[in-house]
């Protein structure tokens, strides 16, 4: 049975992304359908998305990606091998605020699985912050795509 919370170890455990790249610090609470997700690295002057000495906001999209990276995972459990998943579309994004860098405290990244078959996954995600909005939309991810 998978765990309701992890932490960075554990998230990266189960995602691609190793190092700084790795940019969640906690999964808070999952389901089927949803997942919710805390990161603090939006701050850090290493970040390895920064441009211009700053972290835009359309950065958060890496965000939620790596959110939706970890539900599958989740989703699958202890026993299935992670599947390659490639974030093929994103649409319907709205930036709320030009910046993540200069937010004190933590992000919230939210993804919610809308449909999906075994080929093809769509959610829906946020990036909040202390209760507002920071960027929405939605994303579609094939799986194994080498396959397809």
């Amino acid at each position: 049975m998978s765990p309701a919370t992890l932490n960075r170890d554990g998230i990266a455990a189960r995602i691609p992304h190793q190092g700084d790249m790795c940019l969640l610090d906690s999964v808070t609470g999952w389901s089927a359908d949803h997942i919710a997700c805390v990161a603090v690295s939006h701050t850090d002057p290493a970040h390895p998305l920064r441009a211009h000495g700053r972290l835009g906001a359309a950065n958060g999209i890496e965000y939620a990606a790596q959110a939706m990276a970890v539900h599958g995972a989740l989703v699958a459990g202890t026993e299935a091998a992670p599947r390659q998943g490639y974030l093929t579309s994103v649409r319907g994004v709205s930036l709320h605020v030009e910046r993540l860098d200069d937010l004190d405290g933590p992000l919230e990244v939210r993804a919610e699985r809308l449909s999906g078959d075994a080929s093809n996954v769509l959610y829906r995600f946020t990036v909040g912050h202390d209760g507002r909005c920071l960027l929405e939309g939605r994303a579609a991810v094939v799986l194994d795509a080498e396959s397809l």
